[in-house]
């Protein structure tokens, strides 16, 4: 055993060095590995450290001196590895927590650049068209009553194109800051369907398109809001509508499997191109040219209907997917479905 302070040092150092080294060599092995193994060996190193800079001191004399200082390291061995662990895991939570957090944050930015860049790009199109319109009426360049009438109307129509795009961007604004406050109550998916079908038959008619719905005798209720779901059967149906040759089909059916409430919106269109499946409820997208809206006004021209239409669903807790059939596109809805005891 060393007596000067030099060899003392020296001892100490040759003891703890190897330990410290394998330490690092370890904490090199495990850094992409969970995070509480890393804290514990962290925690480990300077224990052992100074375990074996003891033992190196002692010359292997186990003296009462070495047990008693042994003793303290085992204890406090016993105490901080375990409370590492546990900071590891919550640090390793805190750090994914963030991670989503950040990533959030971008996807949100991403979002808002992709609204901006659409509210100043499709709103010009209606507000150009009803300047043009007024000052021609202002001008007395249109003056046959025929013609006055038409650019009247006319403006009218792109007044309420641009006022449902407003409200759809309220709308989906609410969504993306989580300000969507829905007031849940038991509702019938039958009752519903059938509010939707008689609200968008007209249109169907126009279109020369066929609209019909195909449901249980037995009530569907889910726990939702009757005006945001039947907003989400709404753009689903217009969406249909608006991507439906005339002569086509659209059919709404409901039903239940699985503890969950579905209903479907299928048409007999061009279907959904496989590059745009991924990205068809993002907002203002609107993909080829095959799913675009067409010139006659059919549908909302907003690009956001599939989108809020996902949001509101996301609300419920539920899900909507879209696929392909043999002919056209199915957009399905599931919700949890209520039981009769929470009626």
């Amino acid at each position: 055993m060393p007596t000067d302070m030099s060899g003392l040092i020296g001892y100490a150092l040759a003891g703890s060095l190897p330990v410290v080294a394998i330490g690092a060599l370890l904490l090199r092995y495990t850094r992409n590995r969970a995070m509480t193994t890393s804290m514990a060996v962290l925690v480990l190193i300077p224990t052992l450290a100074t375990l074996s800079g003891v033992v190196a001191v002692s010359g292997l004399m186990f003296t009462d001196a070495f047990e008693r200082t042994a003793v303290v390291l085992g204890v406090v061995t016993a105490v901080t590895v375990p409370a590492a662990i546990l900071l590891g895991r919550a640090q390793a939570r805190a750090t994914v927590w963030e991670r989503e957090m950040l990533e959030q944050e971008r996807a949100a930015e991403r979002s808002r650049r992709e609204l901006v860049a659409w509210v100043s790009h499709d709103l010009r199109t209606p507000l150009a068209g009803i300047r043009a319109m007024a000052e021609a009426l202002s001008d007395g360049v249109v003056e046959q009553p025929a013609d006055v009438a038409r650019y009247a109307d006319q403006i009218g129509r792109e007044t309420n194109r641009l006022s449902t795009m407003v409200d759809d961007l309220f709308e989906m604004s609410k969504i993306n800051s989580g300000a969507l406050r829905l007031t849940l109550e038991p509702v019938d998916l039958r009752e519903l369907i059938d509010e939707v079908l008689a609200a968008n038959e007209p249109t169907a008619q126009r279109a020369r398109i066929t609209l019909a719905a195909e449901q249980p005798d037995k009530r569907i209720v889910v726990s939702g809001s009757d005006r945001a779901l039947s907003r989400v059967l709404t753009n689903l149906v217009a969406n249909a509508i608006a991507h439906t040759p005339p002569g086509g089909r659209i059919d709404i059916s409901a039903g239940t499997n699985n503890g969950q409430a579905w209903t479907r919106v299928d048409d007999t269109g061009p279907g959904i191109s496989e590059s745009d499946l991924p990205r068809i409820f993002e907002v203002a997208y609107r993909g080829t040219s095959a799913r675009s809206p067409g010139a006659d006004g059919l549908g909302s021209s907003s690009g956001m209907g599939l989108a809020i239409a996902a949001g509101l669903v996301e609300a419920h807790h539920g899900d909507i997917t879209a696929e392909n059939r043999d002919q056209g596109a199915r957009f399905e809805v599931r919700l949890p479905l209520l039981t009769p005891d929470h009626h």
